[in-house]
């Protein structure tokens, strides 16, 4: 892969984009149908809607985050970041996919290690009742994250 050296901090046009969330300018920023697939959801989650809903749950969930690498390659931007959710180190990747406008088409979010994806998931399930389709969640995943914070408290 070729990336493009950075002028920025890696992540900074993305975080500027989620920061507008609820924003006429963030819906702007995707095609008219986006998806996000990520490995706390059980299918795609698909609009900006949906979206938006998604990053202003998750927003409030991680203790810090930071971008740590950014790779540009054609129409996919790949960012590395770090940080810390209910107090644990957790990590992962998001890859961006523009279509030739620049509009956002994709969103793929992956988190590390398992048992922080298993119980942030859980966590979102909740956060996001009635607001997203609870399909989306694991009833099993919620009700195991449950007995493993209990069996850790």
């Amino acid at each position: 892969m070729n990336s493009k050296a950075l002028d920025r901090a890696p992540g900074q046009d993305w975080i500027a984009v989620v920061r507008k969330n609820g924003t006429n300018e963030f819906a702007t920023a995707f095609v008219a149908q986006p998806l996000l697939y990520a490995s706390v959801l059980n299918a795609p989650c698909i609009g900006v809607g949906r979206i938006a809903a998604f990053f202003a749950a998750t927003s409030g969930m991680y203790d810090t985050i930071a971008f740590t690498h950014e790779t540009k390659d054609g129409s996919k931007t790949c960012l590395e970041w770090e940080g810390k959710v209910f107090g644990e180190d957790v990590g992962g990747t998001t890859i961006l996919t523009r279509d030739d406008a620049e509009l956002i088409e994709s969103v793929q979010l992956y988190h590390r290690p398992l048992h922080i994806l298993v119980r942030f998931s859980a966590e979102l399930g909740r956060r996001l009742q009635g607001k997203l389709d609870a399909a989306l969640f694991d009833s099993v995943m919620i009700n195991r994250s449950d007995d493993l914070r209990a069996e850790t408290a």
